[in-house]
């Protein structure tokens, strides 16, 4: 179940990358809008992409709690975790 959590901390992180700055450290206590700059047009387009890559529809309601990268992480695993 933690490989999963890991897993899916990673392929978040190597997304999150290509909406950011090339020099942005990403951690799980990474704040998505203070310290990445994620604005809502890129919300959408990272959660586009986090949908194809897992496969899973994520509710937008779920990401207004949404505000670190663990948080972020924490969600898709449990709604990938759901389908299982």
């Amino acid at each position: 179940m933690a490989s999963d959590y890991t897993d899916v901390l990673q392929k978040l992180c190597h997304h999150l990358k290509q909406f950011c700055e090339p020099d942005a450290q990403i951690t799980p206590q990474t704040d998505l809008i203070h310290q990445l700059a994620i604005d809502s047009v890129k919300l959408l387009n990272l959660v586009m992409e986090i949908e194809d890559e897992f496969d899973i529809s994520v509710p937008l309601n779920a990401l207004a709690d949404v505000q670190t990268v663990h948080e972020l992480a924490n969600l898709i695993h449990q709604i990938k975790s759901a389908q299982q």
